[in-house]
């Protein structure tokens, strides 16, 4: 007779727990992360968004992580330890900010208090689209955006320019990050971490509970 038998202990399968990211809400991990930036830092304050996300993550934590990101952009920017990696590539290409600006309005859109959100649509002005943003993005229609937007905020705002630095990202910078060394790295310490002895062992050691 075939028997299953589960157990929600980790150690049985010999593997490490689910990250916790995973059980909150990846996407809403990823975006709360931007409400840790100090605007008064300026750009040298972007080294910490997302850090805590890729400095304590597991190896077998980011197993297959390549093949969701290369799958779509938006599997991407839902894993939080594929948007550090992500970040990385855009910092070689000067061009960070755009992912920035794209959590940054993620975060804003689920803002419901209207004083919040007209400091965050402050802050979000004055960083990447006002003339003299510390750190501008490229879209169309920002000459004609100037601080009056401001004064009656809704969470949908700045949508199209969100969608414009998306598809930006999208057809160009994601393209090219998908070829880059830095995934291809990642993607071959994957597929060793999968080859290992001890990947194996944990495999065959789940086949026989399962099978028992």
């Amino acid at each position: 007779m075939l028997r299953l038998v589960f157990s929600s202990d980790p150690r049985v399968l010999g593997s490490p727990p689910v990250p916790a990211f995973l059980t909150q809400g990846v996407s809403g991990k990823a975006v709360d992360c931007w409400s840790a930036w100090s605007f008064s830092g300026g750009p040298q304050s972007m080294e910490h968004i997302h850090d805590s996300d890729g400095s304590s993550s597991s190896s077998h934590q980011s197993l297959k992580s390549t093949a969701k990101w290369a799958a779509s952009l938006e599997n991407l920017l839902e894993d939080p330890e594929g948007v550090k990696r992500f970040r990385e590539f855009l910092k070689k290409e000067f061009s960070e900010e755009n992912v920035l600006f794209w959590l940054a309005c993620e975060d804003f859109k689920k803002m419901q208090d209207k004083t919040q959100m007209q400091e965050k649509a402050k802050e979000i002005y004055m960083t990447f689209l006002s003339s003299k943003a510390s750190s501008q993005v490229n879209v169309e229609g920002q000459s004609r955006l100037n601080e009056k937007i401001l004064e009656e905020p809704h969470p949908l705002m700045f949508q199209k320019l969100q969608d414009q630095i998306f598809n930006l990202m999208k057809y160009d910078s994601y393209s090219r990050f998908l070829k880059s060394d830095l995934f291809l790295k990642h993607k071959r310490t994957e597929e060793e971490e999968e080859d290992s002895p001890d990947a194996q062992t944990a495999a065959k050691r789940a086949s026989r509970i399962y099978n028992t």
